[in-house]
């Protein structure tokens, strides 16, 4: 079973990494239509990176969970806690990195995405072959967290706060409807 979770993992990591890519330019190619703003990137604000990572990783989850649910009892705890480090894991690169060297290029962004993906990925298969977060309340937490965090991604697209973390270094605007 161990191996086949490596071979899931694996597999996850780069759908995440492809679909991810690709999301990035979703709601351009969408002709910028406003159902393609909750799960595409509206802008090249962080929080919209941290979204580029999520809907992957939640299709990735969700496929897993009825492969591995009944094999792996804390299987969505453990996929939420270790998504949530995923998610973490990109605003703290990129704020550490950018206070360190300034303004950031493209492809170190691009290189922070796909390492938030790979520490997903791998937290998740240590945390599920370890038995860590194994209770019954756990998994209702963890599916409760995973919906929950849709749930923001769509609402602060929508109406964005205006923090910096939701800021269009670009353009300076902010979410979808490209608020200064």
């Amino acid at each position: 079973m161990q191996k086949k979770l490596v071979h899931w993992e694996f597999a996850s990591f780069l759908i995440v990494c492809a679909a991810g890519t690709l999301l990035h330019f979703a709601f351009r190619w969408s002709g910028k239509h406003p159902a393609a703003a909750a799960f595409a990137a509206v802008n090249e604000s962080t929080w919209e990176h941290m979204k580029l990572f999520y809907w992957p990783y939640l299709f990735c989850t969700a496929a897993g969970f009825v492969k591995f649910g009944d094999a792996f009892r804390n299987y969505l705890a453990v996929k939420a806690a270790a998504g949530l480090i995923g998610i973490l894991a990109i605003p703290v690169l990129h704020y550490t990195l950018a206070g360190m060297f300034g303004p950031l290029p493209d492809w170190i962004n691009i290189c922070i995405f796909y390492i938030a993906a790979a520490l997903a990925c791998l937290m998740g298969y240590f945390m599920l072959v370890r038995g860590i977060l194994r209770s019954g309340r756990l998994q209702l937490i963890g599916l409760l967290a995973l919906l929950s965090l849709g749930l923001l991604f769509v609402t602060f697209t929508y109406r964005t706060p205006t923090l910096p973390m939701f800021r269009d270094p670009v353009s300076g605007t902010y979410g979808f409807w490209e608020r200064k």
